[in-house]
């Protein structure tokens, strides 16, 4: 059985590629995707379907909650993004980021009208919003090894 830090320093360097590419990709999609939402998107179509959110439209504008959640999103990617200089900081990051996609993976369940059709009994997802939230499971996926990555650290 391998120790988890010699790991780290023995990886090929095709794994060491891998991660630097899964790490900053993330970063990069919860950025893009955060400063989206203060300039256009928003998540209303989604959130007003979702049980366990459609209760802060009572409570703010959808201006509001969009810039929440960008905000979210940000300070999530600038937190993951300091791994090699803040590890403990970088570990709450990714857990905000595990989070957030837990909750946008929520709307899957929760949002009519995401299954165009069926092929063959297997439900199509349409591309909006269904093919666009199906990407969650691998970002979800790279969050909760960042996660891990960074808490090895501080261990």
């Amino acid at each position: 059985m391998y120790d988890s830090v010699q790991i780290t320093y023995r990886s090929f360097p095709l794994e060491r590629v891998g991660a630097l590419i899964s790490r900053y990709g993330l970063v990069l999609v919860l950025a893009w995707i955060g400063l989206g939402k203060y300039v256009k998107m928003e998540a209303r179509v989604l959130i007003e379907h979702s049980p366990l959110m459609s209760w802060i439209y009572d409570y703010a504008g959808v201006t509001t909650v969009a810039r929440m959640l960008g905000t979210l999103e940000i300070v999530a990617a600038l937190l993951i993004a300091i791994r090699p200089w803040w590890p403990r900081a970088s570990a709450v990051g990714s857990a905000l980021a595990i989070v957030l996609f837990l909750g946008t993976l929520s709307f899957l369940f929760t949002t009519p009208g995401l299954v165009a059709s069926h092929a063959a009994g297997i439900p199509v997802l349409t591309a909006q919003p269904g093919q666009f939230l199906l990407k969650d499971v691998v970002l979800l996926g790279v969050a909760v090894w960042t996660l891990g990555d960074a808490l090895r650290v501080n261990d």
